[in-house]
């Protein structure tokens, strides 16, 4: 097994026995982006020198006797989270060359468990995307077939860990952003509970909707990153100021007992029959580890969750964004007064899928508009919310698909904005609702990922975990490996520790 295919677990293991060195697994992954990176294209920024300076200062924690779960693991970020003295472009011409003085508090507490940082990701420009080709820069190409999306718009994160370009990385999730790459890179994506962890330092998409959430190769890294990024932050009034649980410990194997819900609007039209096939089979295994499944659920705002969301996120980026204005940081376009170089700066800074949410929020937050669109969003939202909150009465977790196909081609819906939105259509409700959501590899269709999304009540990701550990210790799919667009290569299976000895 290859160092850069071991998951935080396996490596952290080969750590503590002292049979590698930090420094030796950090350099094997950046060998690993040398090598893959002219064909993936993940990252925005590699940071070499501070990934090995972090690994020296790793073992020699290592080397005191110190042991902690993230000391020593190389990672990345994406590139909308704040790093203090490494450029932070949210793939924009914005912020191309925008440099934080300050860092993000889920990037200081990886810094007190000793992660290693080998660099920041693409993603579709300033998180509004599905695909990642909205990058500033240049697209991403997913892993299992470099023709295709990897999804987005954490898409280089999802691209990094599935290509072994890092051992886990942290996205940033507005309706889907963390979940549906993963699922269409094959990893695990877990989107907290709005206010599990703190977004202070993380660039603002959609106030209302935006969480940080790791993405990883198993079950369990994703509950032991989780664990070191949660909880309670000063610098973030939206944080609950409530305990976080060792989410590891919730990982029993044991599902029996547990109550299992499947919403049929979820299964509707739009659906590919692959991906419905795979996904129902995935809800079988979970039948057959002792959970008691409901396949007559139902979600009757589900229909409405689309176009709330485009309403909501886009009125809240119209805010957010008005902060660009080429005055006290980022890009500026000369202009003949204060007004004109605001005006060139937003056109030239600005992509093309920014501005198009720019103008539909601004639109509805206009007079003679908010009620009519804003503020009858948000009513809906609260009946969506009332949904998934009456359905959690009866049930301890429901699942869907994540995306309602595969990967789908670069280039194949760049010019259909409604096509690429529907792509998130499984995922948006539970941005809208604030609940928690995994995404876990449950299987192949055309040779593609395909992703089972759990959904958990309000800060229960115990649960989901539980649930998604149960599933992926029963199954394989999380232990293939992509091709890297070798025609006709099949996946490629990557033994455990325990299988290899």
């Amino acid at each position: 097994m290859e160092l850069y295919d071991l998951s935080i677990t396996e490596a952290q293991a080969r750590l503590d026995r002292r049979e590698i060195s930090a420094v030796e697994l950090t350099r094997a992954h950046l060998d690993r982006i040398a090598a893959v990176e002219p064909l993936v294209r993940a990252f925005v920024t590699v940071t070499p020198e501070l990934a090995l300076a972090q690994a020296e200062a790793a073992d020699r924690r290592l080397g005191q006797g110190e042991r902690r779960p993230l000391l020593g693991i190389p990672m990345a970020l994406k590139d909308v989270i704040s790093t203090r003295g490494v450029r932070t472009t949210c793939s924009s011409r914005m912020l191309e060359h925008f440099v934080p003085i300050y860092d993000a508090t889920v990037v200081t507490r990886l810094q007190a468990e000793g992660a290693v940082l080998l660099g920041k990701t693409n993603m579709d420009e300033f998180a509004m995307g599905s695909s990642c080709e909205n990058s500033a820069f240049f697209p991403t190409h997913n892993p299992w077939d470099l023709e295709r999306v990897p999804g987005g718009s954490s898409g280089g994160s999802a691209a990094a860990v599935a290509a072994g370009e890092a051992v886990y990385s942290l996205g940033s999730d507005t309706g889907g952003s963390i979940r549906q790459p993963a699922a269409l890179c094959g990893v695990v994506g877990l989107k907290p509970t709005y206010g599990r962890v703190s977004r202070s330092g993380l660039v603002a998409f959609a106030s209302s909707l935006d969480q940080i959430g790791p993405i990883t190769r198993t079950v369990e890294d994703a509950a032991l990153v989780l664990e070191a990024i949660a909880g309670h932050d000063p610098n973030d009034s939206t944080t609950a100021d409530l305990p976080v649980p060792r989410y590891r410990e919730a990982l029993t194997g044991d599902l029996r007992g547990l109550r299992i819900g499947v919403p049929r609007e979820y299964f509707a039209a739009g659906v590919d029959p692959g991906v419905a096939t795979t996904l129902r089979q995935a809800i079988q295994t979970l039948a057959d580890l002792g959970a008691t499944i409901d396949w007559e659920v139902s979600l009757p705002h589900t229909e409405y969750a689309l176009a709330v969301y485009y309403l909501i996120a886009p009125s809240e980026a119209s805010a957010n964004l008005a902060r660009y204005d080429g005055v006290k940081y980022g890009f500026l376009a000369e202009g003949t007064s204060m007004w004109d170089e605001m005006e060139r700066t937003r056109g030239r800074g600005f992509g093309p899928e920014v501005k198009r949410r720019i103008m539909l929020g601004t639109y509805a937050l206009s007079a003679g508009y908010y009620d009519a669109y804003y503020l009858k969003a948000q009513k809906v939202r609260t009946l969506i919310k009332r949904d998934f909150d009456e359905a959690f009465t009866r049930y301890d977790v429901l699942v869907t698909p994540t995306s309602p196909t595969v990967a789908f081609r670069l280039g194949e819906r760049v010019a259909d904005p409604i096509q690429m939105y529907l792509s998130d259509v499984c995922t948006l409700p539970v941005n809208i609702a604030g609940i928690c959501g995994l995404a876990v590899p449950a299987g192949l269709s055309k040779g593609l990922p395909v992703g089972m999304q759990l959904l958990g009540k309000p800060f229960d990701e115990a649960t989901l975990l539980r649930v998604g550990h149960a599933f992926e210790q029963a199954t394989p799919w999380h232990r293939l490996r992509p091709p890297l667009g070798q025609a006709g290569a099949p996946a490629q299976h990557v033994p455990h520790e325990s299988e290899t000895g």
